[in-house]
């Protein structure tokens, strides 16, 4: 099926760099605090940035982005080796999780946009938002030994799902699409550097009881 561009905005070229770019860096420092290798910097890098992505077009039955399109396994590897020559202070405190948030944000919109593109309905759209946001930083959570987002209380999922579903809501009564992008991209973002700031998290089950 071939995309409605129609319902990809202008500043999704940009969305989607700012969410591969973010989320390879944040898999690149995943590596390098645990001292590990160039080679593992750049696998950690490539697989965070390209793993929601890629299970996104795989579900809507797309071309797997990166497969066809060098530049984005390029940017990943670029990435990786920035991370690598710059001195480990830049990265110290919560730089990894702010750049989680930026790309979290981005790619969630982003993968929503390019969902109903090839026709997904607005609901199942907004959940491939969902995954093109959150995939890559669960493999990269998996492989770098670190319990998965989705099994912390912390808002994370929500986010994204506030960015996905917010572009797709308002795309659907007609706000332009430009400005869906932009205030679910930011919407997300701002959600989700509120719960780093204050360590906010989403109540856990508890049983039933009181």
């Amino acid at each position: 099926m071939l995309p409605h561009t129609s319902w990809l905005p202008a500043i999704a070229p940009w969305l989607d760099l700012a969410g591969l770019v973010v989320f390879a860096a944040s898999g690149a420092l995943a590596a390098a605090r645990r001292g590990q290798t160039m080679v593992t910097l750049c696998f950690f890098a490539v697989v965070t940035g390209v793993g929601g992505g890629t299970v996104r077009d795989l579900l809507i039955g797309a071309p797997v982005f990166w497969i066809h399109d060098s530049r984005a396994a390029a940017a990943c590897l670029i990435v990786a080796f920035a991370v690598w020559l710059t001195p480990e202070r830049w990265w110290r405190g919560q730089a990894l999780d702010w750049f989680d948030a930026v790309g979290l944000a981005a790619y969630a919109v982003f993968g929503a946009a390019k969902a109903i593109g090839y026709g997904v309905p607005p609901v199942p759209a907004a959940l491939m938002g969902v995954v093109t946001g959150c995939v890559g930083g669960i493999i990269r959570d998996v492989l770098a030994g670190e319990p998965s987002i989705l099994l912390r209380p912390e808002i994370y999922v929500t986010a994204a799902a506030l960015a996905a579903g917010l572009y797709v809501g308002l795309g659907q009564i007609g706000v332009p699409l430009p400005v869906a992008a932009t205030v679910g991209a930011v919407a997300g973002f701002v959600l989700r550097a509120v719960a780093i700031r204050w360590k906010l998290a989403l109540p856990a089950y508890r049983g039933g009881q009181a």
